[in-house]
């Protein structure tokens, strides 16, 4: 899930190897960049976006230009005859008794029956489990572990792919592993923490796990498509056939531009890997303070591996327990014997909740990180503390949507915005690329992916499902443009860390060193997803099960 503000607090991260501790903090202060218009414009993008207010008084103001321009609109009696219905709706004003009645009627019910409120929670209790037993961390350190030196690049880009299971907590696990990882094949820590951060920021929205982030934008896209059909359903697993694949195309793209490219500048040289080694020792040799984030080492030791396989053991069982439930003649089959309205994909949180918990359970109680049942709910209750602010933000959010759908400018701007799109009859394809090349751009001012979608998916899918686009189509777009740009944006509280981390190595480096690395990178990805996007629509491949792309 990405972040719910730009503006966060600076995390200590530690990392210890053979019994010692790497201390550093995100609160470095970069060196003035480069003198070029390039750096000059990303440094004038940086102070606008810092202007930009908290999410919550953003959406607070939106609020209240929805009401002003509510009240234009119904004065001047706007309306709009609906496609999928017949039906002629107008606008309704915010400001007017009416309108104020709505907002104070509801506002209890707009925030409790809020579409993602309930689902990233219940995502989260199991997934806090698992974090919390150390059994993600073991997972994202096997991977590196276990694969040969020559695809050390890419085990960490795929590992940061793996971890966006575990939302933001991705960037203070992977930004250190890689560093170490890199350090422990001889290879410049400098370059594996830079591949860390940027294959997490790059591809935040690529997994080959069903995240929380899924969980939250597939509620939003059901409460925005509901305002053309009241029955469409968009599951978190809607497109993971998709995001799946591209995990493993990205890591891989990224993997062969570092070492064919980036991994042959002179930054990277022997000389500067001589230098590099020296600092990482005293770096990795510092002693400092607990933290909540502890990378231990690459390896596992004989019980987290028999712990691993424990877990395994469970996650097999589970898998044929959901099997059993989708054949022939279940009951928890869907009306008709589907299998896309099936207990199992459409309540799959439920189940991803369940089995998280399960396997942090199992890799807990033998490792010892989860000695009690008893520890169990403490592990979730930490979890759904961490959710605290996007709880707040989910609040304003919930009666900025319901308010939107209660004036119906939502409806007014998504058949007028189909009816152009259909004069120009430009290809759905196009209006898919318009999306995502615009979220790109989007996504360097408003780095919360969740706040960004809140605004926009309630005009957005409406709209392209009016000119006949899937819905899920569109997602995808925007999931694309929402994760590119992460790694290049000064606004990315993690873009800061990862400086702080350079910083370690290289005094001198600024906000251009980092730069000149992730830029190239997120071209390249951008590049590699829209192509791979592009050859998945030709094919019609489906982007999750039972879901077409058009």
């Amino acid at each position: 899930m990405a972040a719910v503000s730009h503006r966060r607090e600076a995390p200590k991260i530690i990392v210890e190897r053979s019994g010692h501790t790497m201390t550093t903090t995100s609160d470095a202060v970069a060196q003035d960049a480069p003198p070029n218009r390039f750096y000059r414009a990303l440094s004038a993008i940086e102070r606008a976006g810092n202007k930009l207010p908290h999410p919550f008084w953003l959406f607070v103001i939106l609020i209240a230009i929805l009401g002003a321009v509510s009240a234009i609109l119904a004065a001047n009696r706007v309306s709009v005859t609906l496609p999928s219905t017949g039906e002629t709706v107008a606008v309704n004003n915010l400001l007017s008794v009416e309108g104020a009645q709505f907002a104070i009627q509801s506002a209890l019910t707009n925030y409790s029956t809020f579409p993602p409120l309930a689902m990233v929670v219940v995502v989260l209790l199991g997934v806090s489990v698992a974090e919390r037993s150390g059994l993600l961390t073991a997972l994202l350190r096997i991977t590196v572990g276990r694969l040969p030196v020559r695809l050390l690049t890419f085990s960490i880009a795929f590992s940061a792919m793996i971890a966006h299971v575990m939302s933001d907590s991705a960037y203070l696990v992977m930004i250190p592993l890689g560093a170490l990882a890199f350090r422990a094949a001889g290879r410049s820590p400098v370059l594996g923490l830079m591949v860390a951060y940027a294959a997490t920021a790059v591809g935040f929205n690529a997994s080959p796990l069903v995240t929380p982030a899924d969980a939250i934008r597939s509620s939003l896209s059901t409460a925005a498509a509901q305002i053309v059909d009241a029955e469409y359903l968009i599951t978190p697993v809607a497109t993971y056939f998709f995001t799946a694949t591209s995990s493993v195309v990205l890591a891989a793209a990224i993997a062969i531009f570092v070492d064919r490219v980036l991994a042959r500048r002179s930054d990277f040289s022997a000389e500067q890997l001589e230098a590099d080694f020296v600092v990482s020792d005293r770096l990795f040799n510092t002693e400092g303070a607990a933290s909540a984030t502890t990378v231990r080492s690459i390896t596992l030791s004989k019980v987290e591996t028999r712990a691993l396989l424990a877990a395994g053991g469970v996650f097999a069982a589970c898998v044929v327990v959901m099997a059993l439930m989708l054949l022939p003649g279940s009951p928890f089959l869907g009306e008709e014997g589907g299998l896309i309205d099936s207990y199992v994909v459409k309540y799959i949180a439920i189940f991803i909740s369940v089995i998280f918990t399960l396997l942090g359970i199992t890799y807990g109680r033998i490792t010892g990180t989860i000695p009690r049942f008893s520890d169990v709910p403490p592990a979730m209750a930490e979890g759904v503390r961490s959710l605290a602010p996007v709880l707040v933000l989910f609040f304003v959010v919930s009666q900025f949507l319901a308010y939107f759908t209660w004036t119906n400018i939502g409806s007014v701007v998504s058949v007028n915005g189909a009816g152009l799109l259909r004069s120009l009859e430009a290809p759905h394809l196009v209006v898919l690329l318009v999306i995502l090349f615009a979220i790109c751009i989007l996504n360097m001012l408003i780095t919360s992916g969740s706040a960004m979608w809140s605004i926009l998916a309630p005009v957005v899918i409406p709209l392209v499902m009016y000119v006949g686009i899937a819905p899920e189509s569109a997602m995808v777009a925007f999931m694309i443009g929402d994760s590119v740009t992460n790694c290049i944006t000064p606004l990315n509280g993690y873009f800061v860390l990862a400086l702080g981390f350079v910083q370690q190595f290289r005094k001198g480096a600024g906000i251009g060193t980092l730069l000149s690395f992730t830029i190239p990178i997120a071209v390249v990805v951008l590049i590699t997803w829209t192509a791979l996007f592009l050859l998945w629509y030709a094919l019609g491949i489906p982007l999750g099960p039972g879901v077409a792309i058009r």
